[in-house]
C-alpha cells in the first residue's frame, strides 16, 4: 500500500524504512526536506517539501502516519491535514502523545469525515530491525484498512487492535510506566553488585548474558544493559543524568486520578527528576539537619 510518513526522526525514519523494504510505498515529509530527499535516494521514497504535495501524492483513501513530537505540533498537523483530506481518509498520530489528546483529535476528524487513529509505538532504534510493537486505538475500520502496513512493520503478533479512540496511546502510557520501573530495578541490582565485595571478580556483560540465559529475570532490557557494559565496563564515559519522555508523568498522574497504587511506577520516575539535580538543595539540607541536631559530620565546597 501507499502511505505518507510525516517526521524522519529515529522512529518515523525507521519505520518508512522497514515499509520501503517490506514491498510498500511511502510519501515522505520531514521539516527538514534534505532527511526526506536522502530516504528517496537510499530507500526509494518519494519525497514532498510541503504537506500539500504529500497529500497531492497519495491515492484516496489517503493514509498519512505522523511521527512527531507530542502536543502543538501534532495538533497543528492534524488541522492542517484536516483541510488537505478528503471524507474516508485516514489520520495516523505515532508519536508519543498523551492518550487524553486522542478523542478530541478523533472528534475533529470525525467532523471532516476523516478516520483518526492513535498508534503507540515501542522499538526505538533497533525497530527497523527487529520490527516495531503497535498499539491501536479508534475506528476498527480504519484500523483494518491499514492493516498491511501494521504486519509489515511489527514483528510476529507484535500488533494489536486495543479499542476505541485514545486505546492505543494509553496502552503505550502503561507499556512505557512499566519500563521505567523495570529500567529502574537493573540499575539498583547493578548498582548493588558495583559497590559489593566482589565487585572487582564481575564482569557485568558477563553477569547480564548469564541471567539471559534461563534466569526469571531475563528481557531484551538486560541484553541491552550487557550491550552497555560491552563498550563501557562500568559506564564511567556517561554522566548520572536520566531524562523522561512524558509518559512516565502521565501514568502517575493517571494513577491519582483513578486511585490505583503505582508505587514502583512512581519512585522510578521520582529517581529520574533526581538523577538531574547534581548540586541538590534537598540533600544539602539533610547533612545541615543532622550537624544541628546531633553533630553529625559534614562536607563543605572548597
Amino acid at each position: 500500500m501507499r502511505l505518507a510518513m510525516i517526521g524522519l526522526g529515529r522512529m518515523g525514519w525507521g519505520m518508512a524504512s522497514r515499509l520501503l523494504r517490506t514491498g510498500h510505498e511511502v510519501v515522505a515529509y520531514n521539516r527538514s526536506p534534505e532527511k526526506a530527499r536522502q530516504l528517496a535516494d537510499q530507500e526509494g521514497a518519494l519525497y514532498a517539501e510541503s504537506l500539500a504535495e504529500v497529500v497531492s501524492r497519495l491515492k484516496a483513501p489517503r493514509v498519512v502516519w505522523l511521527m512527531l513530537p507530542s502536543g502543538q505540533v501534532v495538533d497543528a498537523h492534524v488541522l492542517e491535514f484536516l483541510d488537505l483530506l478528503a471524507a474516508g481518509d485516514i489520520l495516523i498520530d505515532g508519536g508519543n502523545s498523551q492518550f487524553t489528546d486522542a478523542p478530541r483529535r478523533h472528534d475533529a476528524a470525525k467532523a471532516r469525515g476523516v478516520r483518526y487513529l492513535d498508534v503507540g509505538v515501542s522499538g526505538g532504534v533497533w525497530g527497523l530491525q527487529e520490527g516495531f510493537c503497535l498499539m491501536i486505538g479508534g475506528p476498527r475500520d480504519a484500523y483494518e484498512q491499514v492493516e498491511p502496513a501494521l504486519k509489515s512493520l511489527a514483528p510476529a503478533n507484535g500488533y494489536l487492535f486495543c479499542g476505541q479512540s485514545g486505546a492505543g496511546h494509553f496502552v503505550k502510557m502503561v507499556h512505557n510506566a512499566i519500563e521505567y520501573a523495570l529500567m529502574q530495578a537493573y540499575a539498583e541490582g547493578f548498582s548493588l553488585l558495583e559497590h559489593s565485595p566482589y565487585s572487582d571478580s564481575l564482569e557485568f556483560a558477563e553477569v547480564c548474558r548469564m541471567w539471559n540465559h534461563g534466569s526469571v529475570i531475563r528481557s531484551w532490557l538486560l541484553e541491552l544493559a550487557g550491550r552497555a557494559f560491552a563498550e563501557d565496563p562500568r559506564l564511567d564515559a556517561l554522566k548520572p543524568w536520566v531524562d523522561d519522555s512524558g509518559e512516565g508523568r502521565w501514568a502517575v498522574h493517571q494513577a491519582v486520578e483513578a486511585a490505583v497504587p503505582a508505587p514502583v511506577i512512581t519512585l522510578a520516575l521520582m529517581e529520574r527528576f533526581r538523577s538531574r539535580d547534581e548540586n541538590s538543595f534537598a540533600d544539602r539540607l539533610l547533612a545541615a539537619l543532622r550537624n544541628q541536631f546531633g553533630g553529625h559530620a559534614i562536607k563543605k565546597n572548597a
